[in-house]
């Protein structure tokens, strides 16, 4: 049996699925839009695949990450818009200008200022794109992110500019202020939509507390999800063994299991 291991292959699979007469039914009809849910899907499960540091599963996850982009290039191709090679060729050199200090002679001493740079290139990049002469600093943040990522992109982006807080305390301050509007919202019985305001300001300042602390708020998230399943299926596991099962009347036991667990995990 022929291995099918370059990137050719691929690209040749592809153009014979979408191929208009004697390709596979369902692959013809797609669209950019149409097997957008798919590519988002595979990016999280290329994530839960690393979290749970599957390297068979990663493999795999990987694979059908990159049967989307080739996806993506050959429905382009078809349009006349741009093909896989034009996708490479981009990537390639957005790589090379953005890392001048290993192909180019700039001298970057450390990784924050490896950083600066990036962010610097990438200012410039979103400026020689414009049809306007000025733009917004937050121009470009793409909508469809999840919220998390997107609220450490715009606070990144404002910080490049100096809106930013100088003290890590001042961070704390703003995430206790915010805790202390959302409890006023309860005591003051708030309209619906001022509560909705009042835990998105305190989750924005826990993304920017997270970005303060090093921390990549989306996975911290997500850990802290999958924490909590874990730990709340032991708790599930427990209570059968012991002839019982999760209720409200079991509360007071499923929080003695879970403190339980919870202090063995540490």
């Amino acid at each position: 049996m022929n291995r099918h291991d370059s990137i050719a292959d691929l690209i040749a699979i592809v153009a014979r699925l979408r191929d208009p007469e004697d390709g596979c039914p369902w692959d013809q009809e797609q669209t950019f839009r149409s097997i957008l849910p798919f590519t988002l899907e595979e990016a999280y499960e290329v994530a839960e695949a690393i979290e749970n540091e599957d390297m068979k599963e990663l493999r795999e996850e990987l694979g059908d990450l990159l049967l989307q982009v080739v996806y993506h290039a050959r429905i382009a191709e078809e349009q006349g818009s741009f093909a896989f090679p034009d996708v490479v060729q981009s990537i390639s050199e957005k790589m090379i200008r953005r890392h001048p200090h290993v192909f180019g002679d700039a001298e970057l001493e450390d990784e924050e200022a490896v950083r600066a740079n990036w962010e610097r290139e990438k200012a410039a990049e979103r400026a020689s794109k414009r049809q306007r002469p000025i733009g917004s600093v937050l121009e470009g943040v793409a909508q469809a992110l999840p919220a998390l990522v997107r609220a450490e992109k715009l606070q990144k982006r404002a910080a490049v500019v100096g809106f930013d807080w100088d003290e890590m305390e001042e961070v704390f301050d703003k995430v206790l202020e915010e805790l202390q509007e959302c409890r006023e919202t309860l005591r003051a019985h708030a309209e619906p939509t001022e509560r909705v305001h009042e835990i998105g300001d305190l989750l924005f300042s826990c993304v920017n507390l997270a970005r303060h602390m090093g921390v990549d708020a989306e996975q911290a998230l997500r850990a802290a999800n999958h924490r909590f399943e874990r730990r709340f299926g032991r708790v599930e596991v427990c209570l059968r063994a012991g002839g019982q099962a999760p209720s409200v009347a079991m509360r007071g036991e499923m929080e003695r299991l879970w403190n339980l667990i919870k202090s063995e995990e540490r």
